[in-house]
């Protein structure tokens, strides 16, 4: 089976490690799971992988984006 490098050239994170470090740093409100955009991008630098893939294991884990630098979400 072939294991595609991360950013860095390393081997990835399972998605189960990847979701508990999503879910480790989210925080909850108004009865939601969210994590600030900016959050967001330190955590893909500190995990070597693509934002892409942070926003996805968010979509999956029902995990919000908010403060978005771009404004694309609220």
């Amino acid at each position: 089976m072939h294991n595609p490098l991360n950013l860095y050239g390393e081997v990835p994170m399972d998605r189960e490690e990847l979701a508990d470090a999503v879910l480790e740093r989210a925080h909850e409100s108004d009865g939601k799971k969210k994590l600030n955009c900016t959050e967001a991008f330190e955590l893909a630098k500190e995990l070597g992988v693509e934002i892409a893939e942070i926003g996805r294991t968010c979509n999956r884990r029902n995990v919000r984006i908010c403060k978005c630098q771009l404004g694309c979400f609220a």
